[in-house]
């Protein structure tokens, strides 16, 4: 279920942060706002937004789809390079968790960002390697949830 609470994990409420920027309140000011911005509207399913933040270069000509099965579980900003407000380029290593089909995933990418007239665009993400790889395909309902929650496995992605 949305929530009041931002999903991109910023802590704030949703129309305090990534809210603002689907609603065409503002624009994300740095790389990271704007991929922050996009986490959530994939978590909203919002594409009229993830199709105008990316650059028309490398977007693409299909629409984007939403698989029922993937569940968004939260995300983790790892590096940030460049991307300030002053800035033309960025880049922002994340990891986002999520489950499909029930079982605990994670995407872990370097995204490619550049600012345009005033107006960050994505470019495109380099796949990296999972940081904490699963040590097997069963995990105990008590263990930490391999999202990177905090939470017990039973209470985060087991609880579907």
């Amino acid at each position: 279920m949305i929530g009041n609470q931002c999903e991109c994990g910023s802590g704030k409420g949703y129309l305090a942060c990534c809210g603002q920027y689907h609603q065409d309140m503002a624009v994300a000011l740095t790389a990271e706002a704007l991929m922050r911005s996009r986490y959530c509207a994939y978590v909203r399913e919002y594409n009229e937004y993830l199709n105008k933040s990316w650059h028309s270069s490398t977007r693409p000509r299909d629409a984007i789809t939403h698989n029922p099965q993937l569940i968004w579980r939260g995300l983790e900003v790892i590096n940030i390079v460049g991307g300030g407000e002053q800035d033309s380029r960025g880049e922002v290593e994340f990891v986002a968790h999520y489950t499909i089909s029930g079982r605990p995933e994670s995407l872990h990418e370097r995204s490619h960002f550049i600012r345009e007239a005033g107006q960050w665009f994505y470019v495109r993400g380099d796949d990296l390697l999972p940081l904490v790889a699963a040590a097997s395909d069963k995990i105990a309902r008590n263990e930490p949830c391999p999202c990177g929650s905090g939470k017990k496995y039973k209470k985060c992605c087991g609880s579907n």
